[in-house]
């Protein structure tokens, strides 16, 4: 059992996390279910794949699945939807956003897309500070 305050406190945030990153799981086998279920009955299959990978990339962005998981799993969807036969579906690989990048990082960039001509003006004189009074 831990110990610290702060322990309790990560145990208590990760059973909330593993709680909705599970039910985004199940989420995700009932996306896949649907289109399965879609190509037995032959009607709406294309816009089951649609939703079951808006779902899966959904999941990558929040750190829920791997994103090579997710690539799999569109691609057996695709590939089993096109032989089913209804319509040819397309799966396109969307790139998954990195992580944010640092601050550091942001104000380089920021810096570098600055115009040379507001880089180079002057900076306003400081103005000079009031003596201070005496009591």
């Amino acid at each position: 059992m831990a110990n610290t305050k702060s322990s309790k406190k990560d145990i208590r945030r990760s059973e909330r996390k593993r709680a909705v990153n599970t039910s985004v799981k199940s989420a995700l086998k009932t996306h896949v279910k649907k289109v399965k279920t879609a190509m037995k009955a032959g009607e709406g299959t294309a816009e089951a794949v649609v939703n079951a990978v808006s779902a899966l990339d959904k999941a990558v962005q929040r750190g829920i699945i791997h994103k090579n998981q997710a690539a799999r799993r569109k691609s057996r969807l695709a590939k089993a939807a096109n032989k089913a036969g209804e319509a040819p579906v397309a799966v396109a690989e969307k790139p998954v956003k990195a992580a944010a990048k640092s601050k550091a990082t942001a104000a380089k960039a920021k810096a570098a897309a600055k115009p040379k001509a507001e880089a180079a003006k002057p900076k306003a004189a400081a103005k000079p500070k009031a003596p201070k009074a005496e009591k």
